[in-house]
């Protein structure tokens, strides 16, 4: 791949997604990023994360509610998905060998997995 020329609107992309935990939607990381940059149209935010994430810098992540949202985080780890809220919260957990483990019950080549858990956040649990 050619070299990829240096952009300060896709800098602050992924400066605002280093910064936060709350896996953003394309449309939230537009909003926060169109503070600084007030002309940055949806499109360029779009295009951005996409190549962001077909570098490998960010990770490009479906939820059950359908939404795409972003995470920085590139090391393997897993995902809570509240059904009340729909927050979207990284799990302080990683099974490292379970490629591994499912290649060996598997007539093919497994290279990654996406685990989501699925329940009530805390959040959500008090309020009840």
């Amino acid at each position: 791949m050619a070299n990829l020329k240096y952009s300060r609107q896709r800098e602050a992309i992924k400066e605002y997604l280093c910064s936060t935990n709350c896996h953003p939607t394309a449309d939230s990381v537009y909003m926060y990023v169109k503070q600084e940059f007030p002309n940055i149209s949806l499109g360029t935010v779009y295009r951005n994360l996409n190549l962001l994430a077909d570098l490998g810098e960010v990770l490009k992540l479906t939820t059950p509610d359908g939404a795409v949202r972003f995470d920085a985080h590139t090391s393997p780890h897993y995902h809570f998905y509240c059904k009340s809220c729909g927050k979207f919260i990284d799990m302080g957990i990683n099974i490292e060998d379970l490629n591994e483990l499912a290649s060996r019950n598997f007539d093919g080549s497994i290279d990654s997995h996406d685990i989501i858990f699925y329940g009530i956040c805390g959040d959500c649990t008090h309020k009840s």
